[in-house]
């Protein structure tokens, strides 16, 4: 998993929980919290300091990566090129199938040891779009929060179901609907 991820997500936690968490939460799960933004890392530390950062805190892992994500979601759009054919997206809807169709592609041309999710596109109409999220990071969550983020960016407002396909959280279904 790309650092810029760790980095986002130590900001956030420091900005909404303030430094002694951070800090506590850290040592709880034995990280040095030294990371870097082009630099990989396993996402198993991740979800250490999320399952830290819930203990702490007292919320659910699944609202802390989800807030993680809608929080996330403006800084990864931020660092997208101008040129790129994604921030031309007028639609959520348009944004979910260049992330699949672009960014993903081009995070395996940048890190070609890189994983990252796949959606898989079932059905689509100008209010409705019904995708598969496929992760062995299991953080469906995190795809929440950034499709909300998405959303918000747009100025859009989403009714989103998820329903886990398999019991571990690799294939979540996503049903967004455009209210």
């Amino acid at each position: 998993m790309k650092g810029i991820i760790f980095t986002e997500f130590l900001e956030l936690v420091e900005a909404k929980f303030g430094i002694e968490v951070l800090e506590n939460m850290l040592e709880m799960s034995d990280d040095t919290g030294v990371y870097t933004a082009v630099g990989s890392y396993d996402h198993k530390d991740l979800v250490n300091l999320i399952v830290s950062l819930s203990k702490l805190t007292k919320v659910a892992v699944e609202d802390l990566q989800q807030v993680f994500g809608r929080a996330v979601f403006m800084n990864l759009y931020k660092s997208l090129r101008n040129s790129a054919p994604i921030v031309d997206c007028k639609t959520t809807f348009q944004f979910l199938r260049q992330v699949e169709n672009y960014i993903h592609i081009e995070v395996k041309k940048l890190y070609p040891d890189a994983n990252p999710p796949k959606f898989n596109f079932l059905s689509e109409s100008e209010s409705t779009l019904e995708f598969d999220y496929h992760s062995a990071r299991c953080m469906s969550h995190v795809c929440l929060g950034l499709v909300q983020g998405c959303a918000d960016k747009l100025d859009e407002t989403l009714d989103i179901k998820m329903t886990n396909q398999v019991d571990d959280g690799s294939h979540v279904r996503f049903n967004l609907s455009v209210v």
